[in-house]
Order: structure tokens, then sequence, then C-alpha cells
């Protein structure tokens, strides 16, 4: 059963309360995030007045909703009225949204504590949560190390025991990776099963929301509260939401495991290789089928995304002018230099290394050679994967080339950073789900992360085969204590 399922049993009947948890929650924060550095803002007199009410309704006899009492930390990059939506940018720093998000709205309607909002890569572009305007935030299993990114604060949040919960966002891997690096769950839905209205946006038709957790249950549970249609956003599809819990348990007798044989090829760390093999190999025991598969544009999806999201960037960062909110120059002589000065004061390097490739790439005369060509590859990559799955289930492999590296060693080298999302950029140009969860440790007791991607709307099935090795490998893994 979810933990979390439990302690809404536990909840419900009195042996334990919204507040203990929260104050839990708190107090792991207070005592660690000082080192680990997840939140940028912690929501304590909220948090807590949220817990009280959870508890009053107990009382009274009242029905909760599915979360009832458990602490939620959110992506600080997802509006929500009662704190500041930084995106981890100084362009935003200030910026108090008037509305929530669809996915808090619908915490707050499950009975949710929204406990904090989590630091970030500057505006969700980055692999290691280094670039944010604000602070590294460091990954708990060694605070030497970092967490992975974008949604590095959630994963470390997680991981680290500050939250049960947590909401990320993927627009290349955001979540998956640093779910690999921080030995949590991280699920990303099919682009356009939760809403992305109240997201800020940063490749618009590439992010999609999604829940963090330790148990593939907790996180269906967040998925499936989170999900479903929403008339606020354009992109949202119009299905029901997602159906999982109490619904994950299958027999992996017969299940096709589709292994891309591109995946595991050079730059792959020799202990994920193994570990990665090791969590395929245990479930052909259980009756799995191995299926090899080829997706031959692999190579060309780090090249179509960095072109493709600098491309939206470039578009959606254009509204950050000094004019309607956000940061404002104090000095300027007219409207021109008011922009000018406005948004190189606000926004960092990485960030204007990709506005001004996506501004290049949609430039007369570039438009064919780069954006266009990307939107082709793009085509080609989601053929790549239809193909692939007329043969199997889901497929597997590596969520991340290596464990967790040391802070400051890619800083200076985007084209090693990018290259950490080469197993997940393709993922959102396709559209589909993909999950991540731990199946080992390194010698030097670093989490490994499983990646799973199913087909375009089958994230039941692609989170029932997650929890099928979760429950196959059964790893116990020593959670970091700070």
């Amino acid at each position: 059963m979810s933990d979390l399922l439990s302690f809404r049993q536990d909840l419900i009947s009195k042996k334990t309360s919204a507040g203990d948890l929260t104050r839990r929650c708190l107090d792991v924060i207070r005592r660690a995030d000082t080192r680990v550095k997840a939140f940028i803002t912690v929501l304590e007199d909220g948090a807590l007045a949220q817990a009280k009410a959870v508890d009053q309704k107990i009382a009274r006899g009242e029905p909760v909703g599915p979360l009832a009492g458990v602490p939620v930390a959110v992506k600080d990059n997802i509006c929500a009225t009662e704190a500041r939506t930084t995106c981890g940018s100084k362009i935003l720093e200030t910026y108090v949204p008037p509305y929530d998000a669809t996915v808090v709205d619908r915490l707050r309607k499950a009975d949710a504590v929204i406990i904090g909002k989590t630091n970030l890569d500057e505006f969700a572009m980055g692999s290691s949560t280094e670039n944010s305007a604000f602070f590294t935030t460091r990954n708990p299993w060694n605070l030497d190390l970092v967490p992975g990114g974008s949604s590095g604060g959630s994963a470390a949040a997680v991981a680290a025991g500050m939250a049960p919960l947590a909401l990320g966002s993927d627009t290349g891997g955001s979540i998956r990776q640093p779910a690999a690096l921080t030995g949590t769950v991280g699920f990303k839905p099919t682009y356009g099963r939760v809403s992305r209205y109240g997201l800020v946006a940063y490749g618009s038709s590439l992010d999609q929301i999604g829940p963090f957790g330790k148990s593939v249950a907790d996180v269906a549970l967040l998925a499936q509260t989170i999900s479903g249609h929403d008339p606020m956003d354009a992109t949202s599809v119009a299905r029901p939401p997602l159906q999982a819990v109490g619904n994950l348990e299958i027999d992996v007798q017969g299940l096709r495991l589709g292994v891309p044989k591109e995946y595991f090829g050079a730059g792959l760390d020799p202990e994920v290789r193994a570990s990665v093999e090791g969590a395929i190999s245990a479930l052909e025991k259980r009756g799995a089928t191995r299926v090899e598969v080829s997706l031959p544009m692999t190579e060309h999806g780090i090249a179509a995304y960095y072109i493709v999201a600098p491309c939206e960037a470039s578009s959606n960062l254009g509204r950050y002018d000094g004019v309607h909110y956000g940061h404002r120059a104090k000095t300027f002589e007219d409207v021109a230099s008011l922009m000018a000065r406005s948004r190189r004061e606000g926004f960092g390097p990485e960030v204007t290394r990709r506005i001004i490739l996506g501004t290049f790439a949609l430039s007369s005369g570039y438009y064919e050679a780069y954006y266009n060509r990307a939107l082709k590859v793009r085509r080609k990559i989601k053929q790549d994967f239809d193909r692939a799955f007329e043969t199997c289930d889901v497929l597997v492999g590596p969520t991340s080339p290596t464990p967790a590296f040391p802070v400051g060693a890619k800083a200076n080298d985007p084209l090693a950073m990018y290259l950490c999302d080469v197993y997940t950029v393709s993922t959102n140009l396709a559209g589909l789900p993909g999950i991540s969860i731990p199946c080992g440790l390194t010698k030097a007791k670093l989490p490994i992360g499983l990646q799973i991607q199913g087909k375009a709307f089958d994230d039941l099935g692609t989170l029932r085969a997650a929890r099928c090795f979760e429950r196959e490998l059964a790893l116990t893994l020593p959670w970091p204590s700070l």
C-alpha cells in the first residue's frame, strides 16, 4: 500500500494528525535546508493553518480529500497566490501571482498542505539547479554533488524528507533526471494530461507538470489528483483524470520491455549500465520479455531539442520587458533602453544564451535551416517511438548517463550539461509519458535511475510497469539523514 494511503487511514481514524506530519516536515526543513537549500520560500504559517483546517474537518466528521494533510512542495515556476513565484530568476524576484495554477487549485481541493516553493534552474533551464539566481541546491545524498535539474529543489526536498510529495515541471527531463540523481520517483505525464495553466512557460509544446515521491504508488496518487481536462489550458486534452490508485498491480508475466540499443552506447557510466541491465534481467526472470528495439533518431534528439525549446523560450520570455511586471531597471533613457537594461539585469547567463539562440534560429534567413528542420527531426523522433511500440509495451533504459556529479563540474561546459538529458529529451519531443525510479546504488552509494517510457496517454501502463520494477527489485534505500 502507498505510504500516503496508509497515512490517510491513520489520519481519518485519528491515530495521527495533519498538524503532526506538517510540523515534522517543517522541523526537517529547519534542521537541514540551510545545507540542502531546496526551498526558495517556506510557507510555515500557511502550511500549519492548512493542516489545522484538515484536522478540524476530520474532528467534525466531514469528508476530506485524497491528499488530506499531506505536505506538498511546489516548484517555484508554478503559481500560488500566497507566495512569490520567482522561477529562480531575479527578473521575477518579487512577483506574487494573483491566481493559483490549476494544479495548485486541485491540491487545495484535495486538502493537501502546500509547504513551500522549491528552487530550480532559472526558468527551468538547466540540469543541475546551479543556474538559479539565488543559490545552488545540494544533493542530500552528498552535499558536494548536484541534485540534477531543473526541478532539483523538489527532488532534494523529497529525498531529504522535507516533504512526502513535490511538484516539478519537465521540459526535457527536468523531473526524471533529478529523480534519478536523488533516488526518488519522478513522473512526467503525457503532454496535455495535466494542465499547464499557471505554469510559467519555458517551452510551451514541451512543458508538463508532474510529481515526485518515494514510491510509485505515492506518485500515482498525486498524478491522479492533478490530472484531467482544464478549459483554462488550450493544450489540455479532453480526457478524464488518471485512474491509478488501487489499479497499479499487474502480473509481470508477458510484459514486453523494449530496450533501445541507442541508450547503451558511448558515454554511459559502467555502473549505471550494470544496474539498469540488472533491473531488466530481474523482470525477465519473472516472466517479462526483453525486446531489442532501435530509436535511430536518438542521436539527433539533443540538437532538435536545443533548437525547439530555445525558440519557444525566445517567444515566451519576450513578455519580461520591465513594463508590465517583474524587474524594472531604475535608470533608463527611453522604452528601448528600459527593456534592454531590465532584461540584462534580470536574466542570468544560461537564460540569455537560450534566448539569443532561439531568436537567431527564428530570424529571417535561418528559420528554414534551423527551426523548421528541427520540427522535421521531431516528427521523425515520434515515428521512431511509434515503430518501437509496435513490438513492446514500454521502453526501458537509463534515465541519466551518470550518477550525481560535483557542483561546478559542468557549470562552464554547456554542451556537457546538455548531454545529461540525452535519454530524456526525446520523450518530451514526442509528447510521451516517462518515469524514473531508483534501480540501485553505485559503489559510492549514489542512486541510479531507471527510465520507463510509455505510449501516448498510456500513463497508467507506464506507472504499472514502474510498479513491476519497484516490486520485483524491492530496493530499500538508505535515505540520507541530515
